[in-house]
């Protein structure tokens, strides 16, 4: 039985035994980039039974295309490390997965526009941050100065947006945050309990972009939440309110969690300081943090007239999670004029 590697460090030894010989003293940029767990360094043996081997995207200049993907296609051999170079999956035939084109056209097609001429605020809030994830995140095997630019530009908002989706996150928690113990008084466990999911799942998300680190598609997101390290112990405040069996308890822990990420946005710097305390809402009884005040302190912090004038609906991966939308840049570009006045 052989140890498994990761994708990462197969197409590691694939480009330096295959790609890189084959090349020669073409100029050009390598690297396992794009969508997939084996990008994001999430993949397991498991994750070998479908559509998983040997690839990268190889990157040179317009002129050189045809004549690398040529070289390329005629060169591969049909295994590699005891792996099929040739697979597919489901209805896809067995093909290589060696993508051979140039970066501009690349980020167009992953991204929806071309990251190395228009990094304007509605390119940031349309594009999904899995598929920013996937230019910044997967490893790079060679690159002759094209491509670091633009993973460089492409690591992480600009503070303008940062702290304009900060604010739609916790608006996100501010609309909801009293509903889990309303819902239960009149009787609908279900719904207090489905409440107290949506607002686990923001208050992992508000993590994140605090901590500068883009989230991944539905299946990672725990898994990069927990990679975060959680010294104050957010992560089993949230397992508790998930688990919980008595809405006190379920309150408590979830209530005890907005008063974490809060002492984190305070140290942050990035804004005023904002009381992180719970209160009650109200003269009903149930305890909030009251969100809406760090909603008003990130939003003081907000230089751009354009940005403080939307709507608080957040970037494309705030406000919608149909994956149908977020995998295709044809489909979420479409929503574009959300982000106009």
């Amino acid at each position: 039985m052989t140890t498994f590697r990761s994708a990462r460090e197969l197409s590691q030894g694939f480009h330096a035994d295959v790609i890189r010989p084959l090349l020669g003293s073409t100029p050009y940029a390598a690297g396992l980039l794009g969508w997939g767990s084996d990008v994001l360094g999430y993949d397991t043996e498991r994750s070998t039974d479908h559509g998983w081997g040997p690839r990268l995207q190889v990157f040179v200049d317009a002129g050189q295309v045809d004549q690398v993907k040529a070289l390329v296609e005629q060169g591969l051999p049909d295994e590699y490390d005891g792996h099929p170079v040739r697979f597919g999956w489901d209805t896809q035939e067995p093909i290589h997965h060696i993508t051979v084109t140039t970066l501009s056209d690349w980020l167009q097609d992953l991204l929806g526009f071309d990251a190395t001429a228009d990094l304007s605020k509605a390119n940031w809030l349309i594009t999904p941050q899995q598929k920013l994830l996937g230019v910044v995140a997967g490893p790079v095997y060679t690159d002759d100065g094209r491509l670091q630019p633009v993973r460089d530009a492409l690591r992480w908002y600009p503070d303008d947006v940062w702290l304009w989706m900060l604010a739609c996150q916790w608006s996100r928690i501010a609309q909801e945050e009293p509903f889990v113990q309303r819902t239960f008084e009149v009787g609908d466990d279900l719904g207090s309990r489905i409440l107290v999911a949506r607002l686990a799942r923001d208050v992992l998300r508000l993590a994140l972009l605090m901590e500068r680190a883009y989230a991944p598609y539905a299946k990672w997101l725990g898994t990069a939440f927990s990679r975060l390290g959680h010294a104050d112990g957010l992560d089993a405040l949230l397992a508790q309110a998930l688990a919980a069996e008595e809405q006190g308890d379920r309150e408590h822990a979830l209530v005890s969690a907005y008063e974490l990420v809060a002492r984190r946005h305070n140290k942050l710097g990035i804004t005023d300081e904002v009381d992180p305390t719970p209160r009650q809402f109200h003269e009903r009884p149930a305890m909030v943090l009251g969100a809406e005040r760090f909603v008003e302190a990130c939003l003081a912090k907000v230089k751009d007239e354009h940005l403080r004038g939307l709507p608080l609906v957040g970037s494309v991966d705030q406000f919608a999670d149909s994956t149908d939308l977020l995998s295709n840049p044809a489909a979420y570009r479409q929503l574009l004029k959300i982000y106009e006045k």
